[in-house]
């Protein structure tokens, strides 16, 4: 089995998406993080659904989780809006993690071994032109190999 089999689909942004749209479609779609693509289609880096977190959550919560037990549940719920006018350039990481991408052509050893040398939970399939074809999902990769 090759990535090509196991490629799906997969829920992409661009810097420009507004950071809500990335939150609803991590939220309404369970994902773990988003592909982020240019405009020629090509991965970029993967927004993890943590990243979108960090810009909604407020500083001195993520600093001191104590005191976000403080704040109550009405306006807990409220958080999200902080993202705003945001988008999705302003959640990624000052330091980008490695875009695990394999080709076409790649085993399920191979995936499995990019995903575990990047720790992602996802992978970026991408064509012989470099733009993504589908996503290889941990859940996938380890379904497939436990046959499940």
């Amino acid at each position: 089995m090759r990535a090509r089999d196991l490629a799906v689909e997969f829920p992409t942004v661009t810097l420009d998406t507004p950071a809500l749209e990335a939150a609803r479609l991590l939220a309404e779609q369970d994902l773990p993080g988003l592909i982020l693509i240019d405009e020629e289609g090509r991965p970029l880096s993967i927004l993890p659904g943590t990243q979108v977190l960090r810009l909604a959550v407020p500083p001195y919560c993520q600093d001191d989780p104590a005191l976000a037990r403080v704040v109550d549940e009405a306006h807990a719920d409220m958080f999200l809006r902080r993202l705003g006018g945001k988008t999705v350039r302003e959640c990624l990481p000052e330091q980008p993690r490695e875009l695990p991408v394999a080709d076409m052509k790649a085993t399920v050893l191979e995936l499995a071994a990019l995903m575990a040398r990047t720790r992602s939970p996802l992978a970026a399939v991408v064509d012989g032109e470099g733009r993504l074809a589908g996503a290889v999902t941990l859940q996938s990769l380890l379904d497939h190999v436990l046959e499940l």
